[in-house]
């Protein structure tokens, strides 16, 4: 590995592994991040996965060693902020980008395994002023009740994305105004009234802000 600046010669994690590092820092736009198990020893814990994106097969730990890219300790208290996140993101896609045999990155928050060129793509578009990456940085399930609710946007955002009955029983159709919705919502940090939105098929919806603040609903007006 090298710091910021300097090159970064392709080789087999496997190689790396075999070393006595146990950990590495790595610099990105000013802000030191860890990458932790590198050595034998204690396997870092397999994240519980529950969506797959460009993946064949959702990884698992029988299969697959794990390496955990973290925010350094003098960035404590400030994980979740969006230039240490987006700084982490940026440099998870030049691990990717370097290293042939990093087979799915995978996102605790949405518990997301995300196929490596996929990810490349849509973080490289994000970085670069593109639109939030919704299908690989959240994910979206239907409730017990029929609607659809995204995962992983209350990391971003302190509120998860309702879209109720009757407007998610096309499934597809609400999962795509639910992408368009996490972006915008991402873009103002969520909401705590109500607004009004116009769908793509020019219908008037409402987003509203539930009782207790953690869920935006989105219904028909």
């Amino acid at each position: 590995m090298a710091a910021e600046g300097e090159s970064i010669e392709r080789a087999p994690l496997a190689e790396r592994a075999a070393t006595d590092v146990q950990w590495l820092e790595l610099l990105r736009d000013g802000l030191m991040f860890d990458l932790c198990g590198l050595s034998a020893g204690d396997a870092i814990p397999f994240s519980t996965i529950e969506h797959k994106f460009d993946l064949e097969k959702v990884p698992s730990a029988a299969l697959y060693e794990a390496l955990n890219l973290r925010p350094g300790h003098h960035l404590a208290g400030g994980e979740r902020s969006m230039p240490v996140v987006k700084g982490m993101i940026a440099l998870a896609r030049d691990l990717v980008h370097h290293f042939e045999d990093i087979d799915a990155i995978v996102w605790p928050p949405s518990s997301s395994a995300i196929g490596p060129r996929f990810f490349e793509s849509i973080s490289t578009s994000w970085l670069e002023g593109g639109p939030f990456p919704a299908l690989g940085l959240t994910a979206f399930k239907e409730t017990i009740d029929g609607a659809i609710q995204s995962i992983g946007l209350d990391f971003w955002i302190d509120q998860e994305l309702r879209i109720e009955p009757p407007l998610s029983l096309d499934r597809v159709s609400a999962t795509r105004l639910g992408v368009r919705l996490v972006n915008q919502l991402i873009l103002v940090g969520g909401i705590d009234g109500s607004e009004r939105i116009v769908a793509p098929d020019g219908n008037v919806l409402v987003m509203r802000a539930s009782r207790n603040g953690k869920f935006v609903r989105v219904g028909r007006e």
